[in-house]
């Protein structure tokens, strides 16, 4: 499983949010600011894949539906804890179409993580991972007005054409179909992203939509892996998996964002397809071919080469 304040940014296309930004205090109990900005950027990638890995470790015992539950729910708790007191006033202080895109994001957010861990468990990590990023890089070139972003098109779409194509062995397209999927919700997060961000200050729209992704797909992981969910080892796997995926690259990639401009980190975050492959060779042994590291290639080149030029966002002030 990083972001401007404008949805037309590649830099706006984390699954972390940064218009949802804590205040100041908050940030500054992380005691990372000795640590360089790219460095946060990797260790945060690293964490978000490792954490992908380890949730597909676990489909044997469990399905995809119920480690998204697991995932969801520890950032639903981590993130309702550092929001406890908005909470407690947000139906009174929010209008109901605030709450209603803050619901929305929540779905988004809810499917998107679906979709990824049902595309995870039928073909690579790091193919997975890279069709995913068609949907912030679509959202990057909609909003462009530059004729050079046809160029990052078609590389782009030289990529999943390579992929698709699958080199030695076809790849399922059920997986592929569910990776488009979740690069769909990813552009559609990006954009409530930013509208939740106007609405509610600090953590109080992710809290929240974390929490109604949770409810949304809770029931589903429930019914699908039933009284599994009470193993005491399993739920200490899921932890795992919840901090490693959101709660730790979400803390990172907001501190590095304090000190680095928007389009550096989206360029950065162009790696990510990258070292999703190289996590699933590491810890899964999905070995890829050339063509399907060329495609990757393509894709990231594309979605650095979009993110490359674009002006920053003039920052908020702070809360």
């Amino acid at each position: 499983m990083a972001l401007s304040e404008a949805p037309g940014s590649f830099g706006g296309a984390s699954r972390r949010a940064r218009p949802l930004r804590p205040r100041a205090g908050w940030s500054r109990t992380l005691s990372l600011g000795s640590v360089p900005p790219p460095a946060l950027i990797l260790l945060g990638i690293i964490s978000l894949q490792v954490g992908a890995g380890l949730a597909k470790h676990l489909f044997d015992r469990l399905p995809p539906s119920a480690v998204v539950t697991m995932r969801l729910l520890t950032s639903a708790v981590v993130l309702g804890f550092l929001a406890r007191k908005a909470l407690r006033t947000v139906l009174r202080d929010h209008s109901r179409s605030s709450l209603a895109i803050a619901a929305g994001f929540g779905l988004a957010l809810a499917l998107m993580n679906f979709s990824i861990y049902q595309s995870f468990s039928r073909i690579p990590l790091g193919v997975a991972v890279t069709i995913e990023f068609l949907g912030p890089l679509a959202v990057s070139i909609a909003a462009s007005r530059r004729p050079r972003d046809a160029l990052w098109v078609v590389l782009a779409g030289a990529g999943v054409v390579l992929l698709a194509r699958g080199g030695s062995g076809a790849l399922d397209p059920v997986g592929i179909a569910f990776a488009l999927l979740a690069g769909v919700c990813w552009a559609g997060y990006i954009v409530l992203t930013a509208a939740t961000g106007r609405r509610f200050s600090g953590t109080t729209g992710l809290a929240l939509a974390s929490i109604v992704g949770t409810v949304a797909i809770l029931p589903l992981g429930v019914a699908s892996a039933g009284s599994a969910l009470l193993d005491p080892r399993l739920l200490l796997i899921g932890l795992g998996v919840g901090l490693l995926s959101s709660v730790i690259p979400y803390s990172l990639e907001l501190e590095a964002l304090r000190r680095m401009p928007a389009r550096v980190f989206g360029i950065l975050m162009s790696l990510e397809p990258a070292v999703a492959a190289l996590v699933g060779v590491a810890l899964l042994g999905e070995v890829l071919t050339v063509r399907q590291w060329v495609a990757i290639c393509c894709v990231i080149v594309a979605c650095a080469g979009a993110t490359r030029g674009q002006k920053d966002p003039p920052e908020a002030p702070e809360a």
